[in-house]
């Protein structure tokens, strides 16, 4: 039997404002109306790039769109994937970033949560490259959290080593904290979520590097098979054929 994490749920609107399904209705907004060349989809860690000098300088040059949706569990984007999100576009890179909200679920559920999302995006996007990003530190000192998070990026390296079109970027918890473990504000302002600045930045750089060189090699095979067209016309055309 699956756990929650891995069975699809709309957020209960709690607060009364519909505020949730109107974000997610204007993600399928912008699906229907866009080209995105990539596609970030997951929690706040997706959704507060937008507020980041880095996204303007890094990602809006790429054709990008983010359904980040702060405080979504697995289950969350898990139902948003079911419903419509990425239905409308064809992304060549898919970036996931799911579960530090899952903190009352185990490791082994949050990892089968999140898995059930790569496989939803999968089968929604077959020909997309999905980079997932492995969960980040959180808490100033270390915690049981942080473990749990070290495990659940284990237990992901391995279930998505060799997976088709699938890579698996983790970030050095050593980036955002002190020799000694402690979070340091300066990348972490609430020791969860990341600085527009700093932060983001230890995020940012290497996932661009990762979308720069996928979409590269979808560039070079475009430009191959344009040019094995090419030359297959010239073929037909050539004196004898």
């Amino acid at each position: 039997m699956s756990s929650r994490a891995a069975e699809a749920q709309p957020v209960e609107d709690i607060q009364g404002d519909g505020r949730w399904m109107s974000l997610h209705n204007s993600f399928l907004h912008d699906a229907k109306e866009k080209e995105p060349e990539v596609v970030l989809i997951g929690d706040s860690i997706i959704a507060q790039m937008t507020q980041s000098k880095l996204w303007e300088q890094m990602f809006e040059p790429l054709h990008c769109l983010n359904f980040g949706i702060g405080g979504d569990r697995t289950q969350h984007v898990l139902w948003r994937i079911h419903n419509g999100e990425l239905d409308k576009i064809e992304p060549k890179v898919i970036v996931l970033h799911v579960g530090t909200n899952n903190f009352d679920d185990t490791a082994e559920q949050v990892t089968e949560g999140i898995l059930a999302n790569v496989k939803s995006i999968r089968e929604k996007q077959p020909s997309s490259h999905l980079v997932v990003v492995g969960l980040l530190p959180r808490g100033e000192k270390p915690n049981a959290l942080r473990q749990k998070h070290k495990e659940i990026n284990e237990r992901l390296a391995d279930e998505l080593q060799g997976a088709p079109l699938t890579s698996f970027l983790r970030i050095d918890d050593k980036e955002f904290m002190s020799s000694e473990g402690v979070i340091r504000r300066s990348a972490m302002y609430d020791f969860l979520h990341l600085t527009t600045d700093i932060g983001y930045q230890k995020l940012c750089e290497p996932l661009l590097e990762e979308i720069q060189n996928l979409l590269g090699t979808f560039i070079k095979v475009e430009s191959t098979s344009v040019e094995t067209a090419s030359l297959a016309g010239d073929l037909d055309h050539a004196p004898g054929n």
